[in-house]
């Protein structure tokens, strides 16, 4: 394969780990204190749906999609602040899907992150209006962003329609119901690809796209974005099935072997795990020369994939 610009990037990016981890860490710690201020407070009336909302935002994540968000934005030369709102906002969707999925009627998942899931403290019934609620406080924040100077109501707008498409059957959820449907039944690689592209990648997607609009990204610019958000959430979900088969169950906050457990379809289930790792470095450099459009202004996101392959929880 012909040496490209992407590749020296990929290359130059694969020197810098303790920048990203930095990057990491400070953008984490604005998501998590927005989210303090957003979320109501534990003893705010009804205190126990609170309370279990609360224990599931708070309960470690990485907060890769709101920092997304926020590396889609800064490719336009958007500051965090400005899209703190919708960055909250992902990451209130991505959670209330989890509290759903360690449901007994989906995955049945005792722990998440090295701590009881939602349902297992709180019943099911209130985890189910943990997650219900957490989908409502995600679209107001997302409407929010419009006080934000700077960040107009027609950005917003197409923001909300880039997450609901991103989450619907269209989605996310079309990706969760394919891969309930295919549990123990043979697939091919397209079919993989597509639960998993639906599953995992549609938020990803929509998350850097997201960040990309509230700044007033072009439409090139949206277009490079999209093709990096559908390869990195692909090798995401690739390195994810992996490690649950591979990884330190202390490193991962939860049992490991939980697919096989329950016969799900995963790319080292169909594959095997060497060409597993092979499928994710291909996505990987596909995201990577995805965003050669925006030049240098693509730096943070190109060491973000390359971050994320290599991870370890």
């Amino acid at each position: 394969m012909p040496r490209t610009d992407a590749h020296a990037r990929m290359k130059k990016a694969s020197h810098r780990p303790a920048d990203i981890e930095m990057f990491l860490a400070e953008h984490g710690r604005l998501v998590e204190e927005a989210l303090d201020r957003y979320l109501p407070s534990a003893d705010t009336s009804p205190e126990a749906v609170h309370q279990a909302m609360r224990h599931s935002v708070f309960a470690g994540g990485k907060r890769l999609r709101p920092i997304l968000v926020i590396a889609g934005a800064g490719v336009t030369g958007t500051a965090p602040q400005d899209v703190l709102p919708s960055a909250c906002a992902v990451e209130l969707i991505h959670t209330y899907s989890l509290i759903h999925d360690d449901l007994p009627a989906m995955d049945n998942s005792p722990t998440r992150r090295g701590r009881p899931t939602c349902h297992v403290l709180f019943g099911e019934a209130m985890a189910v209006l943990a997650g219900d609620a957490l989908h409502a406080l995600a679209f107001e924040l997302l409407v929010r962003n419009a006080d934000v100077a700077g960040c107009t109501p027609q950005r917003v707008l197409r923001a909300i329609g880039e997450i609901t498409q991103g989450i619907g059957t269209a989605g996310m959820v079309g990706g969760q119901a394919l891969d309930l449907l295919a549990v123990g039944g043979p697939l091919d690689e397209t079919a993989v690809r597509r639960i998993h592209r639906l599953k995992t990648g549609s938020l990803i997607c929509a998350s850097v796209r997201t960040g990309g609009i509230l700044g007033g990204a072009d439409a090139a610019t949206l277009t490079a974005l999209q093709g990096y958000g559908e390869h990195v959430g692909l090798a995401f979900q690739i390195v994810d099935d992996i490690l649950d088969v591979v990884g330190e169950q202390a490193k991962l906050g939860k049992e490991t072997g939980s697919d096989a457990t329950l016969a799900k379809v995963t790319f080292p289930s169909v594959f095997g795990l060497e060409r597993s790792r092979q499928l994710a470095e291909e996505a990987t450099r596909r995201a990577i020369e995805a965003l050669a459009p925006v030049g240098a202004r693509g730096d943070r996101l190109r060491e973000l994939a390359l971050f994320l392959l290599s991870r370890e929880r």
